[in-house]
């Protein structure tokens, strides 16, 4: 069966101003959480994130790793972790054991930054940190579960709009409580489409039926196609044949493609057909 083409055309908000304003909150911290969805750990990354950042040290969190295979996840960090020069911790929201690595990390690379300060005459104040990434890829559960157990905040600082707040995590870090957004054209259509199948673009930028279609044809392409045909209960993967095996069928008697193509996709993103990584692992540069 023939795949619909799927166009993705989503600009999340007005680019410029979007990055006007993530540029004004990186200049208040110190140290930055880039957070990425651990099914598509490429396909979820900004490809110019070390220009955007300038000389700020990052820790790089894949967020949902409880929806990924482990042992391929273990290969994307140590590879991702070489690539990007900076701590890769997988994590997801009921993981309660990571947080003490997330901070130790963050204080551990805004010391430098700190020890200039302190240089300078000026006190020991706390590291400062914001959270970036992608729309929808976990920033706000991962400031939730940072702020968590501390919910004091601190106010704005010195050349920070009132609207900036802080939270005082511990004494020696504070954390900014709106996460950066990072703002991308979506000119690369594979990006943007797998972009869709974990829900980090808005569902009014595309249809879900070839949206489905496309995750299907991945899918069937794949090593995971045994595992989604038995899922399923069928021989090939198509809306058409998921529809009839489930007996999703119009009062027309045809099969209700649209309905199949939503409960495809949240299939998915809940990690009922299984646990994936979408992205193709790069090959290892010596």
């Amino acid at each position: 069966m023939k795949r619909n083409k799927v166009h993705i055309h989503w600009y999340p908000g007005h680019i410029a101003k979007a990055e006007r304003q993530l540029k004004e909150k990186l200049s208040l911290v110190d140290v930055v959480i880039e957070v990425r969805d651990a099914r598509i750990p490429l396909s979820s990354s900004y490809a110019n994130i070390k220009k955007l950042l300038g000389d700020k040290p990052r820790v790089l969190l894949l967020n949902k790793a409880d929806l990924t295979n482990q042992s391929e996840l273990r290969q994307w960090v140590e590879y991702i972790s070489k690539e990007s020069e900076c701590p890769v911790i997988p994590t997801s929201f009921d993981n309660k054991n990571d947080l003490s690595k997330i901070i130790k990390h963050l204080i551990n690379l805004a010391e430098p930054k700190i020890q200039i300060l302190m240089a300078k005459g000026l006190l020991r104040r706390p590291a400062r940190v914001m959270v970036v990434g992608m729309p929808n890829v976990g920033k706000s559960s991962v400031i939730n579960r940072l702020t968590k157990s501390s919910k004091t905040k601190t106010g704005a600082k010195a050349g920070v709009t009132r609207q900036q707040q802080w939270v005082r995590i511990n004494p020696q870090l504070e954390l900014l409580d709106t996460p950066g957004i990072i703002p991308t054209k979506q000119e690369d259509q594979i990006q943007a489409v797998k972009l869709a199948f974990v829900n980090s673009i808005s569902e009014n930028a595309y249809s879900p039926e070839p949206v489905a279609e496309a995750l299907l044809e991945i899918l069937e392409n794949s090593k995971y196609f045994t595992v989604v045909k038995e899922y399923y209960n069928v021989e090939n993967l198509s809306l058409e044949n998921i529809a009839v095996s489930r007996n999703w069928i119009t009062k027309g008697e045809s099969p209700d493609i649209e309905r199949t193509a939503i409960f495809v996709l949240k299939d998915f993103r809940e990690g009922r057909i299984g646990k994936f990584i979408l992205d193709d692992l790069p090959i290892f540069q010596n």
